[in-house]
């Protein structure tokens, strides 16, 4: 839990780097809630509690995988590429600094 927390407060935080661990929980929280809330929405018959959500978390979302790129010493831009950008997403990221930042390990 916070690992989602540190992404939403670095709301817009599209520079530095992203830890594999902080992007999958992420990720893996924004499911579990996304999808908690869309059953909850289709029970009272509000469908668009999901669809809200979903747009409150887009930027921090796109922030996050941004940062996982620049993590592995790629262009936030790979994250459009399907299937690559889940083996980059999982891939170890650099050792030390690059021209993105610091580690985040370290």
């Amino acid at each position: 839990m916070n690992y989602y927390m540190a992404v939403l407060k670095n709301y817009a935080g599209f520079e530095g780097r992203a830890r594999r661990s902080e992007f999958w929980y992420f990720t893996l929280i924004n499911f579990v809630i996304s999808t908690v809330l869309s059953a909850i929405g289709g029970a009272i018959g509000f469908e668009m509690i999901g669809s809200i959500y979903f747009l409150a978390v887009l930027v921090p979302s796109i922030a996050v995988a941004i940062r996982r790129m620049h993590d592995i010493g790629k262009s936030g831009w790979f994250m459009l590429i399907p299937i690559y950008n889940i083996i980059l997403a999982a891939t170890e990221g650099e050792q030390g600094e690059n021209e993105y930042g610091s580690d985040p390990k370290a």
